[in-house]
């Protein structure tokens, strides 16, 4: 983390369960995240293969980046894939950490188009 930028983590949502979180005031999580017993991030570098991963062909995906400093303790990394670490949140999102909200394109053929982090974040 460098003193000019905070670090984020993020998280591919269906825009239609982020707007119910906007409107309860906190994000539980997606079905994945409760029947794991915590919501799911990515940093920027795992976030193309997350979508890839897990959202290929599906649309109307927001990603919402959140300040990983104000999530405090609750917030882990852990190893997953391959051995890396991800981060994961062991309480509900405060909408009060998230950064910013934005819409991903998803492809003709299927694939979850991934913003480039650093300069639309």
């Amino acid at each position: 983390m460098t003193a000019a930028r905070e670090e984020l983590v993020y998280k591919i949502c269906p825009a239609a369960l982020w707007r119910e979180a906007e409107r309860a005031g906190t994000f539980t999580g997606a079905p994945v995240d409760l029947a794991d017993g915590f919501i799911h991030f990515s940093t920027a570098a795992q976030v193309a293969e997350t979508a890839a991963k897990h959202f290929f062909g599906q649309r109307d995906l927001l990603l919402v980046a959140v300040v990983a400093a104000a999530l405090g303790d609750a917030l882990r990394f852990e190893p997953s894939r391959g051995g890396a670490l991800f981060p994961h949140l062991y309480a509900p999102l405060p909408l009060a950490a998230v950064r910013s909200v934005v819409p991903l394109t998803t492809s003709p053929d299927g694939t979850v188009q991934s913003p480039d982090l650093v300069d639309r974040l």
